[in-house]
């Protein structure tokens, strides 16, 4: 199932970023990293108890980041799931902390919650059956019952909804469940749970987004293994013309990326080894991890990130 792996999107202030996702909205802290390029930079993960593929919003916090711009080749909004019952609360919570919000609406069938983060990044709550039976993580104030499961889906602000259309059916295996409002929805299987679909929002003729604060960076896609990766990589060369970047080990999956023909950068992710590969699950996102090319210059890095506590 090539669904959704995860979400990696820009940040402003790094302090604000952790209080937001670990603490407003609940999701586990599961990884605290570096970004691999830019090591002067951390790199977050958040995501369900285990750090499910699909569960997964990552940020690259720039403390002095210009606010992004919303346009074509960019993911204007991300879904996240919640159980059906769970509406209320959610809705409550964000009145309570000052969450900025609005009303709740429908769409494919479904209740939805939008709200910004605190950085402007467009994000929707959706009710979803079923979503009461995934993984979720409990922290003070929000139980298990109520939690956030994952990623549902992302929408993409394209000039014309074909050509990527094509990359989504004939390369990852998605199929038009349906269209609303000028939202085209594709979905792996619908039901089959976190990371599942993918929207798409034909503009026409507009103007390009620019990335920044509030941006989303890149979509990843599951890949099972190599392998799955490999064949992957291979269709979209041969029946796009569309090459890859050469794999990169990000230490918790392996990757490449190319630029789809909308203009919104994909990443293809294996599943394995996973955010326990260099710590204990029960430890997940404690510490301070850095791959083994960078731990000569540890010291020098920490004194560059910003403190946390």
């Amino acid at each position: 199932m090539n669904a959704i792996h995860h979400v990696t999107a820009m940040s402003g202030k790094a302090t604000r970023n952790l209080d937001f996702y670990s603490r407003v909205l609940g999701m586990r802290f599961v990884k605290k990293t570096v970004n691999f390029d830019d090591p002067g930079t951390y790199h977050f993960y958040f995501g369900d108890g285990s750090g499910n593929p699909g569960s997964i919003v990552t940020f690259f916090p720039w403390e002095r980041a210009t606010q992004g711009v919303r346009g074509v080749g960019e993911i204007e909004e991300t879904w996240l799931r919640i159980p059906q019952s769970a509406l209320g609360f959610w809705a409550h919570r964000f009145i309570e902390l000052g969450v900025q919000h609005e009303s709740i609406t429908e769409q494919f069938g479904r209740k939805v919650l939008r709200f910004e983060d605190p950085d402007g990044m467009k994000f929707a709550l959706v009710t979803t059956p079923g979503a009461e039976t995934e993984e979720a993580w409990e922290v003070s104030g929000i139980e298990a019952r109520n939690a956030i499961r994952g990623v549902d889906s992302v929408t993409l602000t394209v000039q014309d909804s074909g050509p990527t259309a094509s990359i989504l059916t004939d390369v990852f295996g998605f199929n038009l469940a349906g269209s609303e409002g000028g939202i085209e929805r594709y979905t792996v299987s619908e039901g089959s749970g976190v990371g599942e679909a993918v929207q798409l929002h034909p503009v026409g003729t507009a103007e390009a987004g620019r990335l920044g604060r509030g941006s989303v960076h890149h979509v990843a896609f599951r890949a099972k293994s190599d392998a799955e990766q490999a064949e992957l990589v291979e269709k979209l060369s041969k029946q796009f013309g569309i090459q890859t970047t050469p794999q990169k080990d990000r230490d918790y999956f392996r990757s490449v990326y190319f630029r789809e023909p909308g203009g919104v950068l994909f990443e293809i992710a294996t599943d394995d080894p996973g955010f326990a590969v260099d710590e204990p699950f029960e430890d997940l996102g404690t510490s301070l991890k850095l791959p083994k090319f960078l731990e000569p210059r540890r010291a020098a890095i920490e004194g560059m990130l910003p403190a946390l506590g």
